[in-house]
Protein backbone atom coordinates (compact mmCIF):
# COMPACT_ATOMS: atom_id res chain seq x y z
CA UNK A 1 0.00 0.00 0.00
CA UNK A 2 1.19 3.50 -0.87
CA UNK A 3 0.10 7.07 -0.18
CA UNK A 4 0.80 8.70 -3.54
CA UNK A 5 3.27 11.09 -1.89
CA UNK A 6 6.41 10.69 -3.98
CA UNK A 7 9.65 10.27 -2.02
CA UNK A 8 12.08 11.05 -4.81
CA UNK A 9 12.66 11.05 -8.55
CA UNK A 10 14.79 8.16 -9.80
CA UNK A 11 16.37 7.62 -13.20
CA UNK A 12 16.31 4.47 -15.28
CA UNK A 13 19.92 3.40 -15.82
CA UNK A 14 19.26 0.19 -17.75
CA UNK A 15 16.39 -1.61 -19.45
CA UNK A 16 16.66 -5.28 -20.38
CA UNK A 17 14.21 -7.77 -21.86
CA UNK A 18 14.22 -10.64 -19.40
CA UNK A 19 12.20 -13.84 -18.94
CA UNK A 20 9.09 -12.67 -20.76
CA UNK A 21 9.20 -9.23 -19.19
CA UNK A 22 11.46 -6.26 -18.57
CA UNK A 23 14.15 -5.68 -15.95
CA UNK A 24 14.75 -2.08 -14.93
CA UNK A 25 17.79 -0.81 -13.04
CA UNK A 26 16.95 2.49 -11.36
CA UNK A 27 19.30 5.03 -9.82
CA UNK A 28 17.96 6.19 -6.46
CA UNK A 29 18.93 7.57 -3.08
CA UNK A 30 16.15 8.06 -0.51
CA UNK A 31 14.18 5.07 -1.83
CA UNK A 32 17.12 2.80 -0.96
CA UNK A 33 17.08 3.66 2.74
CA UNK A 34 16.09 0.53 4.65
CA UNK A 35 15.09 -1.23 1.42
CA UNK A 36 15.73 -4.95 1.08
CA UNK A 37 15.38 -7.47 -1.71
CA UNK A 38 11.71 -8.48 -1.88
CA UNK A 39 10.41 -5.07 -0.79
CA UNK A 40 7.81 -3.23 -2.86
CA UNK A 41 8.53 0.11 -4.52
CA UNK A 42 6.10 2.09 -6.63
CA UNK A 43 7.64 3.03 -9.99
CA UNK A 44 5.45 5.72 -11.57
CA UNK A 45 2.52 4.18 -9.73
CA UNK A 46 3.22 0.53 -10.53
CA UNK A 47 4.03 -1.64 -7.51
CA UNK A 48 7.13 -3.70 -8.34
CA UNK A 49 9.36 -5.96 -6.26
CA UNK A 50 13.03 -5.21 -5.67
CA UNK A 51 15.06 -8.10 -7.12
CA UNK A 52 18.57 -6.79 -6.43
CA UNK A 53 20.35 -3.89 -4.78
CA UNK A 54 23.66 -2.17 -5.38
CA UNK A 55 25.31 1.04 -4.25
CA UNK A 56 23.05 3.80 -5.56
CA UNK A 57 20.59 1.68 -7.53
CA UNK A 58 18.09 -1.16 -7.41
CA UNK A 59 16.55 -3.56 -9.91
CA UNK A 60 12.91 -4.54 -10.45
CA UNK A 61 11.20 -6.90 -12.87
CA UNK A 62 7.98 -6.07 -14.73
CA UNK A 63 6.16 -9.01 -16.29
CA UNK A 64 4.89 -8.77 -19.85
CA UNK A 65 1.36 -8.39 -18.44
CA UNK A 66 2.41 -5.43 -16.28
CA UNK A 67 4.40 -3.86 -19.11
CA UNK A 68 1.44 -4.04 -21.48
CA UNK A 69 -1.15 -2.84 -18.94
CA UNK A 70 0.92 0.20 -17.93
CA UNK A 71 3.21 2.72 -19.59
CA UNK A 72 6.27 0.79 -18.39
CA UNK A 73 6.68 -0.98 -21.71
CA UNK A 74 7.62 2.32 -23.37
CA UNK A 75 10.25 3.36 -20.82
CA UNK A 76 13.87 3.74 -21.91
CA UNK A 77 17.24 4.48 -20.33
CA UNK A 78 17.40 8.01 -18.93
CA UNK A 79 13.68 8.34 -18.17
CA UNK A 80 12.89 9.94 -14.83
CA UNK A 81 10.39 8.06 -12.65
CA UNK A 82 8.50 8.72 -9.43
CA UNK A 83 9.56 6.47 -6.54
CA UNK A 84 7.72 5.65 -3.33
CA UNK A 85 8.44 2.85 -0.89
CA UNK A 86 5.50 0.95 0.58
CA UNK A 87 4.06 2.73 3.60
CA UNK A 88 4.66 1.48 7.13
CA UNK A 89 2.12 1.39 10.00
CA UNK A 90 3.92 4.28 11.72
CA UNK A 91 4.11 6.52 8.65
CA UNK A 92 2.04 9.68 8.30
CA UNK A 93 -0.73 9.19 5.77
CA UNK A 94 -1.06 12.38 3.77
CA UNK A 95 -2.27 11.24 0.33
CA UNK A 96 -4.93 8.60 -0.32
CA UNK A 97 -4.99 4.80 -0.45
CA UNK A 98 -2.90 3.85 -3.49
CA UNK A 99 -2.39 0.14 -4.14
CA UNK A 100 0.17 0.40 -6.90
CA UNK A 101 -2.19 -1.64 -9.11
CA UNK A 102 -2.37 0.51 -12.24
CA UNK A 103 -5.88 0.40 -13.72
CA UNK A 104 -4.81 1.61 -17.15
CA UNK A 105 -3.08 4.38 -19.00
CA UNK A 106 -4.14 7.89 -19.90
CA UNK A 107 -2.75 10.41 -22.35
CA UNK A 108 -1.71 13.94 -21.46
CA UNK A 109 -3.82 16.23 -23.67
CA UNK A 110 -2.70 19.64 -22.52
CA UNK A 111 -0.41 21.33 -20.03
CA UNK A 112 -0.85 25.00 -19.20
CA UNK A 113 1.72 26.55 -16.88
CA UNK A 114 1.10 29.67 -14.84
CA UNK A 115 2.77 31.38 -11.90
CA UNK A 116 1.05 29.08 -9.42
CA UNK A 117 1.59 25.68 -11.05
CA UNK A 118 0.18 23.82 -14.03
CA UNK A 119 -3.23 22.76 -15.27
CA UNK A 120 -3.12 19.31 -16.85
CA UNK A 121 -5.80 17.62 -18.95
CA UNK A 122 -5.65 13.84 -19.19
CA UNK A 123 -7.69 11.68 -21.56
CA UNK A 124 -8.81 8.22 -20.46
CA UNK A 125 -11.17 5.59 -21.79
CA UNK A 126 -14.71 5.03 -20.48
CA UNK A 127 -13.53 2.05 -18.42
CA UNK A 128 -11.54 4.48 -16.24
CA UNK A 129 -13.55 7.67 -16.61
CA UNK A 130 -16.59 6.14 -14.91
CA UNK A 131 -14.58 6.02 -11.67
CA UNK A 132 -13.43 9.66 -11.83
CA UNK A 133 -15.29 12.31 -9.83
CA UNK A 134 -14.71 16.01 -9.42
CA UNK A 135 -12.90 16.73 -6.13
CA UNK A 136 -12.14 13.01 -5.88
CA UNK A 137 -8.73 11.36 -5.71
CA UNK A 138 -6.71 9.78 -8.51
CA UNK A 139 -3.13 8.57 -8.80
CA UNK A 140 -1.31 9.61 -11.98
CA UNK A 141 2.17 8.13 -12.38
CA UNK A 142 1.84 7.28 -8.70
CA UNK A 143 1.15 10.87 -7.57
CA UNK A 144 -1.88 11.38 -5.32
CA UNK A 145 -3.84 14.20 -6.97
CA UNK A 146 -7.26 15.81 -6.64
CA UNK A 147 -9.50 15.89 -9.70
CA UNK A 148 -10.52 19.48 -10.43
CA UNK A 149 -13.19 18.47 -12.93
CA UNK A 150 -14.33 15.70 -15.21
CA UNK A 151 -14.00 16.57 -18.92
CA UNK A 152 -15.55 15.03 -22.05
CA UNK A 153 -12.36 13.07 -22.71
CA UNK A 154 -11.18 12.42 -19.17
CA UNK A 155 -10.29 14.73 -16.30
CA UNK A 156 -8.49 17.95 -15.43
CA UNK A 157 -5.90 18.42 -12.67
CA UNK A 158 -4.07 21.34 -11.18
CA UNK A 159 -0.51 20.53 -10.09
CA UNK A 160 0.99 22.83 -7.47
CA UNK A 161 4.63 24.04 -7.67
CA UNK A 162 5.83 21.72 -4.88
CA UNK A 163 4.53 18.70 -6.79
CA UNK A 164 6.12 19.92 -10.02
CA UNK A 165 9.48 20.20 -8.27
CA UNK A 166 9.38 16.86 -6.46
CA UNK A 167 7.80 14.58 -9.10
CA UNK A 168 7.97 13.83 -12.82
CA UNK A 169 4.78 15.84 -13.35
CA UNK A 170 7.16 18.58 -14.49
CA UNK A 171 8.10 16.34 -17.44
CA UNK A 172 4.55 15.76 -18.69
CA UNK A 173 3.81 17.06 -22.16
CA UNK A 174 0.94 16.54 -24.60
CA UNK A 175 0.96 13.02 -26.02
CA UNK A 176 2.71 11.40 -23.03
CA UNK A 177 1.27 8.15 -21.70
CA UNK A 178 0.73 8.14 -17.92
CA UNK A 179 -0.24 5.41 -15.48
CA UNK A 180 -3.64 5.90 -13.86
CA UNK A 181 -4.99 4.24 -10.72
CA UNK A 182 -8.51 5.24 -9.74
CA UNK A 183 -9.72 5.50 -6.16
CA UNK A 184 -10.17 2.01 -4.70
CA UNK A 185 -13.39 3.13 -2.97
CA UNK A 186 -15.07 3.74 -6.34
CA UNK A 187 -14.23 0.22 -7.48
CA UNK A 188 -15.63 -1.38 -4.33
CA UNK A 189 -18.83 0.67 -4.54
CA UNK A 190 -19.32 -0.45 -8.14
CA UNK A 191 -18.70 -4.09 -7.18
CA UNK A 192 -21.19 -4.01 -4.31
CA UNK A 193 -23.89 -2.27 -6.33
CA UNK A 194 -23.44 -4.68 -9.24
CA UNK A 195 -23.66 -7.65 -6.87
CA UNK A 196 -26.79 -6.31 -5.19
CA UNK A 197 -28.37 -5.39 -8.52
CA UNK A 198 -27.77 -8.93 -9.75
CA UNK A 199 -29.65 -10.35 -6.78
CA UNK A 200 -26.76 -12.43 -5.45
CA UNK A 201 -27.42 -13.39 -1.82
CA UNK A 202 -29.33 -10.15 -1.35
CA UNK A 203 -30.37 -9.40 2.24
CA UNK A 204 -33.54 -7.54 3.08
CA UNK A 205 -31.62 -4.39 4.01
CA UNK A 206 -29.68 -4.62 0.72
CA UNK A 207 -33.00 -4.82 -1.12
CA UNK A 208 -34.32 -1.73 0.65
CA UNK A 209 -31.12 0.17 -0.17
CA UNK A 210 -31.33 -0.78 -3.85
CA UNK A 211 -34.99 0.29 -3.99
CA UNK A 212 -34.12 3.62 -2.37
CA UNK A 213 -31.25 4.21 -4.82
CA UNK A 214 -33.52 3.30 -7.77
CA UNK A 215 -36.31 5.56 -6.52
CA UNK A 216 -33.86 8.47 -6.31
CA UNK A 217 -32.51 7.73 -9.81
CA UNK A 218 -29.01 6.62 -8.77
CA UNK A 219 -29.16 3.11 -10.26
Amino acid sequence: MFTGLIEEIGEIAEVKSSGGGITFTIIADAALEGTRIGDSISINGACLTVTSLSDGSFTVFASSVTASATALGSYAKGKRVNLERAMTPAARFGGHFVQGHVDGTGKVERVKRDSMGAGVGIAVGHELKKYIAGKGSVAVDGISLTVVSVTPSGFFLYVIPETLVSTVAADWKPGDAVNVEVDIIAKYVERMLSFMKGGGDIRSDDGRLMKKLADEGFV
